[in-house]
């Protein structure tokens, strides 16, 4: 089987049942793992806008709520025979996608200003 970047990417369990198709072939990951994938994107691009327009940031609290839709709709499915749509899977994964965009954004600066503050203590 022909390895595509997104294996490196994602771990996905690539069902059938859960992904899309094109022209009657299967995406490379599944639907959840799409809208992650597009949120990724989108969540970089606000991220980037957001350098020049500070209104389009996304706070930390915000962030973690973007995440909390996928993470319920997967929990309750893993544990109930509740089945969620792709529709459903995809609307989710997408919030959560920039939602742990600007999670790692904001653990990233945190962990950068608290580093270089404690080499400044050091060097002082």
């Amino acid at each position: 089987m022909k390895r595509h970047f997104f294996d490196y990417i994602f771990i996905c369990h690539k069902m059938p049942s859960r992904s899309f198709f094109y022209k009657g072939k299967q995406f490379p990951i599944c639907s959840r793992c799409t809208g992650i994938f597009i949120g990724y994107i989108i969540g970089i691009l606000i991220l980037v806008i957001g350098i020049f327009i500070p209104l389009f940031i996304i706070n930390f609290y915000f962030s973690i709520l973007l995440i909390i839709p996928m993470v319920i709709d997967g929990t309750i499915q893993y544990f109930t025979k509740y089945e969620s749509n792709n529709l459903k899977r995809v609307i989710t994964g997408f919030f959560s996608g920039i939602g742990i965009i600007f999670f790692l954004f904001y653990i990233g600066r945190h962990g950068f200003i608290t580093g270089r503050a404690f080499i400044e203590q050091l060097l002082n």
